[in-house]
């Protein structure tokens, strides 16, 4: 659906985005990660075509957007609803009128204005909201707000500017359920920045990590989380009780072999270690562990050292192997 094609922005001497090369197909909900001044923001705004970048294409639905002016812009606009951090509410105007305001521009008359907005505070959860202002609302029922006035004019593509960046924990995740529900329910593609990968993990069925201005890795989130492969993805994935630097295995005194192994799906539910203790005779000391849920997947991952004769080493890697399960030795 959208077909980003070498597409970078210069500020002067400043490359906000390199060669930026992303396809998200209808129907996902693809999350651009990356850590402030990235250049997510200035990717985000792109693709809204509220500017326009210094090369490169960008298709949706097979016309490029980058060459849009005029009314053909208007239109391509009238097709993509946004969701901003601060939420943009007009703060003189009523729930209901906030939601109207995109209505009233493209012309709706004023009793399909009334239907939709009904419509879209049903969807919202907010239906006794209606003649509220924002300024009584909490944070997130105003991006609540925000979400409906977003989606007032039926658009195909949902960007999201750092939606949840201002919410606490729990409102952030309902936030994040609801767009989840809305992306089910209405078929809208959703394409989201942010700098948490919580988010990502909680929404997302697609990954981009961008670096100064370079995407660095991307694919299916539950492949990205159970097998980073940049350092920058690597980190987003550490907390405190995955600390793996250097320096941190250096301080585990190791006789053996220490690996990172990645279960997903059907394989984090199997007994493989005890397996594979029994059958190469191999000693396993489990350092640490952990398994999340990314989307409706199990991912696993745990650290062990191995201990053993190299050829059962090697045997039980390729054992590891055809269990689906990836292997990384880290003190080679």
């Amino acid at each position: 659906m959208i077909d980003i094609q070498s597409v970078s922005k210069r500020y002067g001497a400043l490359d906000a985005l390199k060669e930026i090369s992303l396809f998200i197909e209808k129907g996902d909900i693809f999350g651009i990660i990356g850590l402030s001044g990235a250049g997510k923001s200035t990717l985000i705004r792109t693709l809204a075509r509220l500017i326009r970048p210094t090369s490169g294409k960008i298709l949706v639905e097979g016309i490029d957007i980058t060459q849009l002016e005029g009314k053909a812009l208007r239109a391509y606009r009238h097709q993509m609803g946004m969701i901003f951090q601060n939420f943009n509410l007009l703060s003189s105007c009523s729930v209901a009128d906030n939601i109207s305001y995109p209505l009233e521009i493209a012309g709706i008359s004023k009793e399909k204005r009334e239907q939709r907005i009904d419509e879209l505070l049903a969807l919202v959860g907010l239906s006794d909201k209606k003649e509220i202002y924002p300024s009584m609302l909490s944070g997130g029922q105003k991006q609540r707000v925000g979400i409906a006035r977003a989606l007032a004019s039926h658009p195909k593509i949902l960007l999201c500017d750092e939606a949840t960046s201002a919410l606490d924990p729990k409102t952030t995740r309902e936030i994040l359920d609801l767009l989840h529900s809305i992306s089910k329910k209405l078929g809208v593609t959703i394409v989201l920045i942010t700098h948490e990968m919580e988010v990502i993990r909680r929404l997302c069925n697609k990954v981009a990590v961008i670096e100064k201005g370079s995407i660095v890795e991307q694919g299916l989130v539950t492949e990205v989380f159970s097998n980073p492969q940049h350092p920058t993805t690597q980190q987003f994935l550490q907390n405190s009780s995955h600390d793996l630097s250097p320096e941190f295995i250096k301080t585990l005194s190791l006789d053996g072999q220490l690996l990172r192994l990645h279960f997903r799906g059907q394989s984090a539910k199997e007994p493989i270690i005890s397996h594979m203790m029994r059958h190469f005779k191999l000693e396993v000391n489990i350092l640490m562990g952990w398994i999340d849920r990314v989307q409706h997947t199990t991912v696993g991952t745990l650290i062990v050292e191995l201990k053993g004769s190299d050829e059962a080493m090697e045997k039980a890697k390729q054992y590891l192997l055809e269990q689906n399960v990836k292997c990384e030795v880290l003190n080679r």
